[in-house]
């Protein structure tokens, strides 16, 4: 057991990191409980992008003539990303900038695989998904944003690990899960606040460390390109940018690509210039079957100009690490029943966090009544 020197600084630890992340942990809190079920809301909100019934369908468009209707809609914008739909491998979401570079400005078309006719020019920067995504993940500040929400997230696993500490000696006196509803409500809050803490012990610690890896994004990937891709791509340095009119057909690069991994599917491209990708390649993100090695990626970097595979390496750990973090973050490994179990635990922690504030407070209102009270300060007698 600690000794009180130690408890105290536990429980000034315990505090402190509490309060400062409450009110950002609330906020994560209520808009991640709708980005649980983003595609159960899609669904019924009629966001979500359906195949119409076709009277006779042959083989599928090529990727050239689905990107063609693509870039036809959008002739001043380039090719960015393009994505086979997860649960429908003949619709592709085709995306288009301005530039290659990252941008908010971006253009997303779903397109029907089979005849390459353009579906929905999908809303961007819009609606509510989209405002709750945005103060989820980066508070509409994009890299500072996400890095401040990563550390209001160590704040939270520190405020639950020093809980943890501070609850062992406390329960001592208590039976597992009691609840004194017989005291004062301050008592009553604490007791559930502890109740609830604990049982969302490991799921708080799990969604907010994954939170943590998630804000990490853009530095790891950035990180991975120059310590890894730059000797990869060092043949071709100080070569330009490959323009659209010089790229092969891209059904031939899609080709080698699959033939290079024929025990994946592809999840996503991203084309030269882009983020994910370099100049020179049309860089290809495989993925596996399972509802595990679905969650990784396999990039496959393959000539822009010539349509052949150049390199395909394996991520880093930490990479891979990142990338089985983020269905864990919102629960999307096991279906609705998991999703229904991560709101469950989602409302419990809100209970924690706005139960904690008010401990916090009434606490503070405690000590000044009893100071105002004290016969040391002189107040009562005074007041009298």
């Amino acid at each position: 057991m600690p000794s009180p020197k130690a408890l105290r600084v536990w429980s000034w630890l315990h505090t402190w990191s509490s309060l400062v992340c409450t009110v950002f942990m609330l906020l994560l809190c209520l808009t991640g409980l709708p980005l649980i079920f983003h595609h159960e809301i899609e669904h019924l909100s009629g966001d979500e992008v359906e195949l119409p019934a076709l009277a006779h369908s042959g083989p599928p468009a090529s990727f050239d003539t689905v990107l063609a209707a693509a870039r036809a809609k959008y002739p001043q914008r380039v090719l960015q990303y393009a994505s086979a739909d997860e649960e429908n491998p003949l619709l592709w979401h085709v995306t288009l900038t301005p530039t290659p570079a990252p941008t908010d400005d971006y253009k997303s078309l779903a397109v029907d695989g089979r005849n390459a006719q353009v579906l929905r020019d999908a809303r961007t920067s819009e609606g509510f998904m989209y405002w709750m995504l945005r103060l989820h993940v980066d508070l509409f500040a994009d890299l500072p944003g996400k890095l401040f929400l990563g550390f209001m997230g160590l704040l939270l696993v520190i405020a639950i690990v020093s809980g943890v500490v501070l609850y062992a000696p406390f329960m001592r006196k208590l039976e597992f899960g009691a609840v004194r509803r017989d005291r004062s409500p301050r008592l009553k809050w604490l007791d559930l606040h502890n109740l609830l803490g604990i049982v969302t012990l490991v799921w708080a610690l799990v969604v907010g460390f994954t939170g943590v890896i998630n804000t990490w994004t853009d530095l790891l990937v950035k990180y991975w390109q120059y310590s890894e891709l730059s000797a990869l791509l060092a043949p071709y340095q100080g070569q330009a940018l490959v323009a659209e009119a010089e790229r092969a057909p891209m059904q031939a690069a899609l080709d080698a690509a699959r033939a290079h991994t024929p025990d994946k599917r592809m999840a996503f491209a991203a084309f030269p210039g882009t983020a994910f990708s370099s100049p020179h390649h049309v860089t290809f993100f495989m993925q596996g079957n399972t509802p595990l090695t679905s969650k990784l990626m396999q990039p496959v970097l393959v000539d822009a100009r010539t349509a052949k595979v150049t390199a395909s390496p394996q991520l880093p750990w930490y990479l891979t690490a990142l990338l089985l973090s983020q269905p864990l973050h919102f629960g999307d490994y096991g279906g609705l029943p998991m999703k229904l179990l991560w709101a469950l635990l989602d409302i419990a922690t809100l209970v924690v966090l706005g139960s904690g504030l008010y401990l916090w407070v009434r606490r503070r209102a405690d000590q000044k009544q009893a100071a105002v009270q004290s016969p040391d300060t002189g107040l009562s007698s005074a007041a009298g």
